[in-house]
């Protein structure tokens, strides 16, 4: 499993949506598998579960991104990768996982967006 969160002060609609094309852009084999979005008063809160498979560990890999925003606060992005292991019972392989997570994380850093 690898974990990534930030804080990015930008339009919520915008992002999710350069987040989403961005992700699916970044792999051949990704998938938007499913997600959810609430909005609760002020709140917004958006989650997209990605797949992809991963040549390197043989197997296919999610990702998870959570956004949150409550107002005009910066919007909190959480994104966590599991399934890259191949071990039955300890984690051995997590490559697959770190490098799906850096498929986000290089995204936004060559983006207009700036996190905090």
């Amino acid at each position: 499993m690898a974990k990534y969160e930030t804080s990015i002060k930008a339009d919520f609609d915008g992002l999710l949506k350069f987040i989403e094309d961005g992700v699916m852009n970044g792999s051949d084999t990704a998938s938007l598998e499913d997600k959810s979005d609430f909005v609760i008063g002020d709140a917004r809160c958006s989650v997209r579960v990605f797949e992809r498979y991963s040549f390197l560990g043989g197997n296919r890999l999610s990702m998870n991104i959570t956004l949150f925003q409550k107002g005009d606060e910066d919007i909190k992005l959480s994104a966590i990768t599991a399934g890259g292991s191949q071990a039955l019972i300890f984690k051995v392989n997590t490559f697959g996982e770190k490098n799906f997570l850096r498929t986000l994380t290089d995204l936004l850093e060559n983006s207009r967006y700036k996190t905090t």
